[in-house]
């Protein structure tokens, strides 16, 4: 028993100085931790007021309490009243403060110079961007040009197969009308049953190798007659031939620009044997050409082949000749 009581003196004590010892270790530690720490921040804040002032820009309200601000004061004064009301008397320590030193100009150029060397190599990232875009263009404008310059070959090659097509029309055109129509001489005539204006027919005639007929003497006038007449009985039609005197009144053309010098222009029928001759025109065969300006081209009856001058709008059948 008297050995227990020895072991239990020499024990505690040792064991209650070293709990003390440990707690106020870990207060020293959390002050002395505590200390820089704030230190760097007031050199923070006292560096960024300082560089504001030089760029004169506007101070900007922190979150932190500067010193001597009443309300960090009284949470420490609260907080050591709770310890006083529980009656410990324990050890405080009272952390370190060192007296933060002001920044001086060489700190200011250093921030700035870091700043400017942050923007420079954003600037750097843009001028990498920006050539690249330059590159992309450049792509893209070498495949528009190379697009355009096939484009300009599928176009040629496709006025090349035009200009073919209308030749081999042409030719199919001027075979049709001399295997289905009338030969005579160096010319065949091919009459066509759609109706057109004058100008339309021509047209029509020029795009399948000819022209609207164009009659130049009696024997083509003869051959052309009877063709019409073959092709047209019983009906009588007035066909579209390649006369006109669009260009002045009483001039009468060919279409290939030639003046016309054998006509066929329609009479009235001459009175019988012992009739008085009348004055007055014939009410339904007048005596041709008597349209004046209205009536500028020249159609064919298909009956006995005489001419007749009709309004160029009219929309008649027509007749091609073709060069054999």
């Amino acid at each position: 028993m008297q050995a227990a009581w020895l072991l239990g003196a020499l024990v505690v004590p040792q064991l209650l100085g070293f709990s003390h010892g440990v707690w106020g270790a870990q207060r020293e530690w959390e002050g002395g931790c505590a200390g820089p720490q704030e230190e760097e921040r007031e050199r923070e804040a006292l560096m960024l007021k300082h560089l504001q002032g030089a760029l004169g820009l506007p101070a900007r309200r922190g979150d932190e309490n500067p010193e001597g601000n009443p309300e960090g004061k009284g949470a420490w004064a609260t907080e050591k009243d709770g310890q006083g009301e529980e009656g410990e008397e324990e050890p405080t320590t009272t952390p370190y403060f060192s007296p933060s030193p002001s920044p001086t100009s060489e700190d200011t150029f250093t921030y700035i110079l870091g700043r400017l060397a942050g923007l420079d190599a954003g600037l750097h990232q843009v001028h990498v961007r920006l050539h690249a875009l330059d590159t992309r263009v450049a792509e893209l404008s070498r495949g528009l040009r190379q697009l355009r310059e096939v484009a300009g070959d599928t176009r040629d090659a496709l006025q090349a197969l035009k200009e073919a097509q209308s030749r081999s029309e042409r030719e199919h055109g001027r075979l049709e009308g001399c295997l289905k129509g009338v030969r005579l001489g160096h010319k065949c005539f091919l009459l066509s049953r759609d109706f057109e204006a004058q100008a339309a027919a021509q047209a029509r005639c020029v795009a399948r190798g000819g022209s609207l007929a164009q009659p130049a003497d009696r024997q083509q006038m003869e051959v052309l007659t009877r063709y019409l007449r073959s092709a047209l009985a019983p009906y009588n039609w007035p066909v579209w031939l390649g006369v006109h005197d669009r260009r002045a009144e009483g001039l009468y053309l060919f279409e290939n620009g030639q003046r016309v010098s054998f006509f066929a222009w329609h009479r009235a029928p001459s009175p019988e044997p012992g009739a008085r001759p009348s004055a007055a025109p014939h009410p339904l065969s007048p005596n041709q050409p008597n349209g004046g300006a209205l009536e500028n081209c020249v159609a064919q009856a298909s009956d006995y082949g005489s001419w007749w001058d009709h309004d160029c709008e009219r929309r008649l059948y027509y007749v091609c000749e073709f060069p054999f």
